[in-house]
C-alpha cells in the first residue's frame, strides 16, 4: 500500500511543479511596487496562466494532502521535492532552450538524494523518538523565523528578495504540511464535519493560504530559478523537522544510516540548486504552445463589456486604417486626411467642369 501513496505523492509533486511554472511568469509581470500588497493577488487573478497554474497546483496539494496522512513527512516532504524535476520538464518546452549537464547532473543528484532518505526509513535498524504532540510550539517558531525573512526580504530587492521570500514561503508550507497530516488522520475514518471542532484543520487552511501569497510574491521578485529554489528546499526542511519533533518520525542512531542521510540531505539540497538555476527557468515563454492555448493563456480576463455590431464595425475600420502610412493619417497643416482626400476630389472634379459651366 505504501507503493500506492508513493506514486500519488510523485503525481502530486509533478501538478505542483507544473502549477509554479505556470504562475511564475504572470506573477513577475506585476510591478514590484506591489510586493507583499493584496493588490497582487487582485491583479493575478485576471490572468487565465495563473488560473490555469492555481488549478493545477490546487489539484496537487489536494493529493498531497491525502498522502501527507498516511506517509511520514520524512518520507513524503523529499517526495515532493521532485516538483522541480517536472517544473524543469515543463519548462523546457515553454523556454524553447536545451538541457544543459548542469541541470542533468541536478536532477541525478535531486533524485539520488530522494532516493537515500526514502530508503532508509525501510530498514530495520536502531532508532530514538522524542517526538510529542506537546511540541506543536515548534511550529509557531518556524513561522517566526519566517516572518524575519520577509521582514529582511522587505528592504531588499531583486534575487536576495525572492531567495528570502521562497524560504520564508517554503517553511509556511512544512508547517502546512504538518497540519494537514495532522488534519487527515483527525478525520481518518470518521465523518469529515469532525474536522470542524478541531484547530488543525483551521491552521492548515491559514498556513496554507500564508504560503502560497508568499510564494507569489517572491515570483512577482525576480525570475524563478531565483525563488524556486528556496521554497523547494525550505519545505521538506520545516516538514521533516516537524515529523520529528512532533509526529515522533523515528530517527536512526546507526552511524551508517546517519552517514546515509546527511549524504541524501546535502545531495538533495545541491540538486534542488542545480535544477532551479536553469536558464530555462529564466525564459519562459509559451510560443511551443497551440495558437488557441496562447491566447486564452497569455491575455487577462477582458474587463470591459461587449461591443455592439456597429462599434465592432468601427473597430474594423479603423485597424484597416491604422495600416496605412502614418504620413497619410495627417497632412503637413494638420488636416485630417480624410478632410484632405475629399478636398483633393473636389478639386480635381473642378477642375474638370467645362468653363461654360
Amino acid at each position: 500500500m505504501n507503493g500506492l501513496y508513493v506514486g500519488i505523492t510523485l503525481v502530486a509533486a509533478m501538478l505542483t511543479g507544473s502549477g509554479f511554472v505556470l504562475q511564475q511568469h504572470a506573477a513577475e509581470q506585476v510591478p514590484a511596487a506591489q510586493f507583499l500588497h493584496p493588490g497582487l493577488i487582485a491583479r493575478l487573478v485576471r490572468n487565465r496562466r495563473w488560473l490555469v497554474g492555481i488549478a493545477v497546483m490546487a489539484a496537487g496539494y489536494l493529493l498531497q494532502a491525502w498522502t501527507l496522512g498516511h506517509l511520514t513527512l520524512s518520507v513524503s516532504e523529499p517526495l515532493l521535492t521532485t516538483n522541480l524535476i517536472f517544473a524543469l520538464l515543463l519548462a523546457v518546452p515553454l523556454s524553447g532552450q536545451a538541457l544543459r549537464k548542469t541541470e542533468i547532473v541536478g536532477a541525478v543528484l535531486l533524485t539520488a538524494g530522494v532516493a537515500a532518505l526514502s530508503l532508509t526509513r525501510t530498514v530495520k535498524a536502531p532508532s530514538e523518538s522524542f517526538g510529542s504532540s506537546s511540541h506543536w510550539p515548534a511550529a509557531a517558531a518556524i513561522a517566526l523565523i519566517a516572518v524575519f525573512l520577509v521582514q529582511l526580504g522587505r528592504h531588499r530587492s531583486g534575487g536576495v528578495r525572492a531567495a528570502l521570500t521562497g524560504i520564508a514561503a517554503g517553511l509556511m508550507l512544512g508547517v502546512a504540511d504538518a497540519f494537514t497530516r495532522r488534519t487527515v488522520l483527525i478525520i481518518d475514518g470518521r465523518h469529515p464535519l469532525h474536522l470542524l471542532v478541531h484547530w488543525p484543520g483551521y491552521a492548515a487552511i491559514v498556513a496554507s493560504i500564508i504560503g502560497l501569497w508568499l510564494v507569489q510574491n517572491a515570483f512577482n521578485a525576480a525570475p524563478l530559478h531565483k525563488s524556486l529554489p528556496a521554497v523547494t528546499a525550505a519545505e521538506p526542511m520545516a516538514g521533516i523537522v516537524l515529523g520529528v519533533v512532533v509526529f515522533g518520525d523515528r530517527v536512526h542512531i546507526s552511524p551508517p544510516l546517519v552517514a546515509v542521510q546527511l549524504a541524501g540531505v546535502v545531495a538533495l539540497v545541491l540538486g534542488v540548486i542545480l535544477v532551479a538555476r536553469a536558464p530555462v527557468f529564466r525564459e519562459l515563454r509559451l510560443r511551443e504552445l497551440p495558437h488557441v492555448a496562447l491566447e486564452l493563456l497569455q491575455h487577462p480576463l477582458p474587463a470591459e463589456p461587449a461591443e455592439t455590431d456597429s462599434e465592432a464595425g468601427r473597430d474594423s475600420d479603423d485597424r484597416d486604417a491604422v495600416e496605412a502610412p502614418s504620413t497619410a493619417e495627417q497632412g503637413s497643416d494638420g488636416q485630417p486626411a480624410d478632410s484632405q482626400a475629399a478636398t483633393v476630389v473636389g478639386r480635381s472634379g473642378s477642375s474638370t467642369t467645362p468653363a461654360g459651366e
